[in-house]
């Protein structure tokens, strides 16, 4: 079955979300990357859908939800945790397992050390830590912080081949459902990646936002951390010390990607899929 378009207020701000497999009672949130939309978890949402109910939201500023009109408020790591908290009790979910790209795998590791602890059974991390590589952040924030726009859809397609190539390999029709997804069209006629700006004012407001070696620490749960294998954000000396430190979490390399895996093929469906039966 299609997934289900949902709007909730969290917090005082509208999220968007899709959800998938609402007939089952065990529930997975899947939720994106930094500069990204809650559509990127399709393939991955589709193929555990067959067992699991699962929640893709669009995080603050992002995709389908409410931009912030409180920037250097609201785009961090404490209030997007806050509004996870919201949305999962307003959906009524007791428990969960949690599947984070990037800046969703902080939320749920935050949300896991604190507000959900407890009720997160699972952590899936992908290609984050409790400490990021400065030189990736400025990579991330130079585009980021300016997104390009384009004439055509044609175009922006391409810029996104170009900047997301560490995702790995997607076919062409991914490629463009990305685009499609992900994209909205300025005053001016031009298309353009569909986020805030402004939400790269977490970096500055809070640069030590993604430094959480203390939460991580407090962990008591199962955690699955797979690395691209080419990561410039997820170093291997920081992977090397999560399997050592905290949940000592079990840490898989995946061939052919950086930052981030995109989740899309069967050797990572399988990955998640195990991880997440408890095996």
């Amino acid at each position: 079955m299609p997934p289900r378009s949902r709007y909730l207020v969290c917090e005082g701000r509208e999220l968007h979300c899709l959800e998938w497999g609402a007939e089952h009672p065990e529930t997975v949130i899947a939720w994106h990357g930094l500069a990204r939309t809650g559509r990127d978890m399709d393939d991955l949402a589709e193929h555990l859908a067959s067992r699991y109910r699962v929640i893709c939201p669009d995080t603050l500023g992002r995709g389908l939800s409410e931009w912030s009109p409180a920037p250097d408020d609201e785009y961090c790591l404490d209030f997007y945790v806050r509004q996870a908290t919201s949305l999962v009790n307003q959906l009524g979910v007791e428990r969960c397992l949690w599947v984070g790209t990037s800046m969703g795998g902080a939320i749920g590791l935050l949300a896991a050390a604190t507000s959900l602890r407890g009720r997160i059974r699972r952590l899936l991390l992908n290609d984050i830590g409790p400490e990021l590589a400065p030189a990736a952040v400025d990579r991330i924030r130079s585009y980021a912080g300016n997104p390009a726009a384009f004439a055509t859809l044609s175009e922006l397609e391409q810029y996104f081949r170009q900047i997301y190539a560490p995702y790995g390999w997607l076919s062409d029709t991914q490629w463009r459902r990305l685009t499609e997804t992900s994209m909205r069209r300025l005053p001016d006629g031009r298309v353009t990646p569909h986020y805030d700006p402004a939400m790269v004012r977490q970096f500055i407001t809070r640069p030590d936002d993604y430094s959480r070696w203390p939460e991580w620490d407090s962990l008591e749960l199962p955690v699955l951390c797979l690395r691209g294998e080419s990561s410039d954000l997820l170093t291997v000396e920081t992977a090397e010390a999560m399997r050592t430190r905290g949940p000592r979490a079990v840490v898989v390399t995946i061939a052919d990607c950086g930052h981030a895996p995109a989740l899309n093929t069967p050797a990572q469906y399988g990955l998640v899929e195990r991880f997440l039966a408890g095996g």
